[in-house]
């Protein structure tokens, strides 16, 4: 049978409140290097390469993350078929819903479309293939696929598929139960029956195919996804949604809306070193243990220690006589957890929200489509920042009701419009931007523009700004 064509589907929701404080609200995990120099959600990406017949991704993200996936895929310089924004989060199933209707859109309503959520890491690409092909063949003959992972313990944080009637000729079975997550004795005996698989949340179906078991089980989830990508409003990478249409969307998971109601199900067994990375134990268990076994990363002594894992990102963090902690140190937090323990700390997440702190949803270094900026210091009436602007990169043209700003050049060249004035900035050279003055700055240049801006003025929040043109359509 000739391969039919595949087109990835990358779903790029989530927060990864167990990964803080690395994984925040508007820089969740799956764009952070946990395992390697690229990011769980660029690793998702290229492991597809040598996949017969694959055509470009497509992405399905949060609308506050979008500059975070377009600027990951332009690293990699890898083409795609559009940048779904969602404005609300609604679950995987009304996402792969508006995957599917964008597709069908495009004329691709009998194209293979497979669901990988951007966040898992999977170690053995050749069986990660082979999988695929196999899932290609049962979508293709119209089947509902998913991906069952053979468990390698008795694992109580995964839900669980239970494998019924095998498929001749193909390395699947019919879906006999989809299982919640077990307590312990009952993962022990899923696991010792062999007739049990990790619920993966990996997905392989025929485009046409799932718009049906959706109008069969789920009306309402595919109603309001086709009154959201009605009249979609296309913006640089971007597909925007009609916002009103797609909130009215039920929030279900594919599994409840369409895989646990369907006599089509089947599932293909993947043993491919695969790991969804949910908490810091997960990122200890696939990462370089050394002699210790000790997982270091940055800056960071040991003595007498072991089992330990360490993220260290801007200082020197040294372990003495302990062993199996997990320790994370960023600009501004630092988290120590016993490893047995990791699963909590989304408690201490919801502290933070609960006291409306920004370290539960933003770093100290916010990144922006132009570049990023650290607040580096702070007083009552003062904030200093450090500015990065990328070549050929520009901030909004704008203006602020309560402070002003210096800025002083120390490396690139900057260009600034104040008023009706611009001029070229060189290191070393400052200017002043008044209270209440539009101003924008730019980086005409070749390398990198850093400044450092000192603010000053009765309020200094990031929502004192007016925005009167900016080439990335933000208001």
């Amino acid at each position: 049978m000739m391969t039919p064509t595949i087109t990835p589907v990358i779903l790029s929701g989530g927060s990864g409140t167990r990964l803080w404080p690395l994984s925040r609200q508007l820089r969740p995990k799956q764009f952070l290097p946990l395992v390697d120099e690229l990011t769980l959600f660029q690793n998702t990406v290229q492991r597809l390469q040598g996949i017969p017949n694959l055509e470009d991704v497509l992405v399905v993200c949060n609308e506050e993350h979008r500059f975070m996936v377009a600027e990951q895929l332009r690293e990699l310089q890898l083409a795609h078929q559009g940048i779904l924004l969602e404005p609300v989060g609604r679950d995987t199933a009304p996402a792969l819903a508006l995957a599917a209707l964008h597709l069908t859109q495009q004329g691709k309503s009998d194209a293979l479309m497979l669901v990988l959520p951007a966040d898992h890491v999977i170690t053995d690409n050749d069986a990660f293939h082979q999988a695929i092909q196999q899932a290609a063949q049962a979508a293709q003959d119209g089947y509902l696929t998913t991906f069952g992972i053979v468990p390698q313990r008795a694992e109580t944080g995964y839900g669980y598929i239970r494998q019924g009637e095998s498929l001749t000729d193909l390395d699947a079975s019919r879906v006999a139960a989809f299982v919640e997550k077990p307590d312990a004795g009952t993962a022990q005996t899923y696991v010792d029956s062999g007739n049990y698989l990790w619920n993966s949340g990996m997905f392989l179906f025929r485009v046409d195919r799932l718009l049906a078991a959706l109008e069969a089980y789920q009306p309402e989830v595919l109603q309001a996804c086709q009154a959201a990508l009605a009249d979609p409003s296309h913006d640089l990478d971007f597909i925007r949604l009609n916002t009103a249409a797609f909130t009215a969307a039920p929030a279900i998971s594919i599994d409840y809306a369409v895989m646990e109601k369907t006599q089509d199900a089947v599932v293909i067994p993947l043993d491919a070193g695969w790991n969804d990375v949910g908490a810091w134990s997960a990122v200890w268990e696939v990462g370089q243990q050394d002699a210790q076994q000790n997982v270091l990363h940055g800056d960071v002594l040991t003595h007498q220690a072991k089992g330990n894992l360490v993220h260290a990102e801007h200082r020197l963090v040294t372990l003495v006589g302990v062993d199996d902690l997990v320790v994370v140190e960023t600009k501004d937090a630092v988290m120590v957890a016993h490893r047995d323990k990791v699963q909590h700390v989304k408690h201490v997440v919801g502290q933070l929200k609960d006291q409306q702190r920004s370290e539960a949803s933003i770093h100290r270094e916010v990144n922006r489509p132009w570049g990023s900026y650290d607040c580096i210091d702070e007083g009552g009436r003062f904030q200093v920042k450090r500015i990065v602007v990328k070549p050929g990169e520009k901030l909004s043209l704008q203006m602020h009701h309560h402070r002003a700003e210096h800025w002083i050049v120390v490396n690139g060249t900057a260009e600034v419009r104040c008023g009706d004035k611009t001029l070229l900035l060189t290191e070393n050279q400052s200017t002043y931007i008044p209270l209440g003055e539009t101003h924008s700055l730019g980086n005409p240049g070749k390398v990198p523009l850093e400044i450092i801006e000192v603010q000053s003025g009765s309020y200094l929040g990031e929502d004192d700004i007016v925005r009167f043109e900016d080439v990335y359509g933000r208001s």
